[in-house]
């Protein structure tokens, strides 16, 4: 978890820092934090669409000019041809329904969340699986 808090720290993002690791065998295979596509301005260069438009954290997504830290950390490991099937994967909050979705079809077996987002739909669809979904707790 301390690897996606350190992620996290990328995120260029005005609402909310988010980062994400997945590993398998205690091996890292890709690391992620929401912020923009390679190439486009960021967020904190010229602001938040989403707080322009007023639209509540949790809602509208695709209006958004980010990515989220899970599909950051899945697109890398695609784009280098690495394989998250029967990983794990770290993540600072829980996923968002489009997120969770992502997830599951990616193979990963295990999540492991600090924090709880506002998308309890997203919980509720992991329950539906076979994936491990854990919250962190120090100690």
């Amino acid at each position: 978890m301390n690897f996606a808090n350190l992620a996290a720290t990328r995120c260029t993002c005005i609402r909310r820092s988010v980062g994400a690791v997945i590993e398998k065998n205690n091996q890292i295979l890709a690391t992620g934090y929401n912020g923009v596509p390679r190439g486009l301005k960021h967020c904190t260069e010229i602001g938040c669409l989403r707080d322009d438009m007023k639209i509540p954290s949790g809602e509208r997504h695709e209006l958004c000019r980010g990515l989220h830290a899970e599909q950051n950390t899945l697109i890398q490991a695609a784009r280098y041809g690495i394989s998250v099937d029967e990983a794990t994967i770290y993540i600072t909050f829980s996923p968002c329904m489009i997120c969770a979705k992502m997830l599951i079809n990616a193979g990963i077996k295990r999540i492991v969340y600090a924090g709880e987002y506002t998308d309890k739909a997203a919980i509720e669809l992991l329950t539906e699986t076979k994936i491990v979904l854990e919250e962190f707790r120090l100690g």
